[in-house]
């Protein structure tokens, strides 16, 4: 009976789970990848390289670098905790178990 089921296609306005994490997956995060002015990421930059001959190839021996903090403003800053994805619909209470009634029965007691 399940795999009546498995790989079957999704209706084209399905809403479950699998469909809106893919409808969601695939936004673009225009908020994380657009530069503004007043963003910028960190630089280094190398100052003083010192060469020497090693082995018959100039090779970089020691290097000193200046190193250009990067800034992020306020509405690029990534949230402190990761997005809510779900949320109750509808909350009837606790859940009550269904147990199926296979025969009729009586009350004892």
């Amino acid at each position: 009976m399940l795999s009546k089921y498995v790989r079957q296609p999704h209706a084209p306005g399905c809403d479950c789970s699998v469909c809106w994490s893919r409808r969601e997956l695939g936004k673009p995060a225009a908020s994380q990848s657009t530069r503004c002015t007043e963003c910028h990421p960190t630089r280094v930059f190398t100052v003083v390289t010192t060469m020497a001959l090693v082995a018959g190839v100039w090779r970089s021996i020691h290097s000193t670098y200046r190193v250009e903090p990067g800034f992020t403003c306020a509405k690029h800053m990534p949230a402190l905790r990761p997005p809510k994805y779900w949320h109750v619909v509808y909350d009837s209470g606790k859940p009550t178990p269904f147990v199926p009634v296979r025969e009729p029965f009586e009350l004892e007691g």
